[in-house]
């Protein structure tokens, strides 16, 4: 059997890749002109396939991407051709989760309030400091201060998504003693976290429940604008939208709107249906919003945990079994 790597990888790597697979050759390539010459008797691929090196295959069997999402990895040809596709889901899923819960405490807590006011060496509590108890009579009452920060074990917090990503998101959430809520075309249950998960149909009830609502979907037909100005009307209007999906899941001018107009409370983002998101946009200046920049998934393991995965799937496509990672090329997950 025979392994095609395009575009080539760095030697240490190279070195790995022929370990895992044993007997299998492998052949690494830089030039498209050589990897169109060499698929011809390929059964297994890693890199960027495109139609043309497709079309150029005879026998391949299995196509390894080198990414978790595959809105830009799949196409037509790819889709009904016969072989079998992993992708690298699983690398990210604690360290997007632990940025999850990094703005649910932002929101609850006004943290990303303090620390712009902080920036301007101003004392000032979020409800009001006049609201505050005295010493000589402690808190007898539920202050404006009080009330403007939230008890966390007494919200909400709905996941669209109970994928790899969305189960650990439930995980961390039910630590803060958190109700979770999810919805997944697939998935039914969260073992020991959400007895039920809800077919993707009950989304509207999930948005009129939650107090966070966190897109963990991937890019699909079926999520693509998934988010739009119906979606915002069918959440509380104390509710917070995080999305670590996917940009195109949300319609960007819709939930500007939603926000300006206060049908939902605040949004935090990682992804945006427009990367960058222009610095003239109206989200930038918004106190009710925080955007981090795509990076949710950046951690120093994830590069281990790459290189980890294609190993195991290498070394298994070698011996006559599956790989772990496949998914349904026309579901696109």
């Amino acid at each position: 059997m025979k392994l095609l790597v395009h575009p080539a990888v760095e030697d240490f790597r190279l070195t790995k890749i022929r370990e895992a697979a044993g007997t299998m050759q492998v052949v690494n390539v830089t030039a498209p002109e050589d990897a169109v010459r060499e698929i011809a008797d390929a059964d297994a691929f890693f890199g960027k396939m495109s139609p043309e090196l497709l079309a150029a295959a005879g026998q391949l069997k299995w196509v390894q991407s080198p990414t978790a999402s595959l809105e830009h990895y799949l196409f037509p040809e790819l889709i009904e051709h016969p072989c079998q596709l992993s992708n690298m889901r699983g690398l990210f899923s604690d360290v997007i989760a632990d940025h999850v819960m990094g703005y649910v405490l932002c929101f609850a807590r006004n943290l990303h309030t303090y620390i712009r006011r902080q920036l301007e060496a101003r004392w000032d509590a979020v409800g009001g400091e006049e609201s505050k108890p005295t010493f000589e009579m402690g808190p007898a009452y539920v202050s404006d201060m009080d009330a403007a920060h939230m008890h966390l074990s007494d919200a909400t917090l709905g996941v669209i998504g109970a994928g790899y990503i969305g189960r650990e998101i439930c995980r961390r959430a039910a630590a803060f003693d958190m109700r979770v809520l999810a919805v997944d075309p697939v998935c039914r249950s969260v073992p020991g976290i959400v007895d039920d998960v809800w077919p993707t149909e009950r989304l509207p009830d999930l948005l009129a429940t939650s107090d966070f609502v966190v897109i963990a979907a991937p890019h699909t037909p079926e999520t693509y604008k998934l988010f739009r100005t119906e979606q915002f009307e069918q959440m509380k209007s104390s509710g917070h939208l995080i999305n670590i999906g996917r940009g195109v899941i949300v319609d960007l001018a819709n939930l500007t709107s939603a926000l300006q107009s206060g049908l939902i409370a605040g949004a935090a983002l990682d992804v945006c249906e427009i990367e960058p998101l222009p610095p003239d946009h109206p989200l930038w200046q918004m106190p009710n919003v925080i955007i981090t920049p795509h990076v949710a998934a950046a951690s120093p393991r994830i590069s281990e945990r790459h290189l980890a995965t294609l190993l195991e799937n290498v070394r298994l496509f070698a011996n006559g079994e599956d790989p772990t990672t496949l998914v349904d090329k026309r579901r696109w997950f």
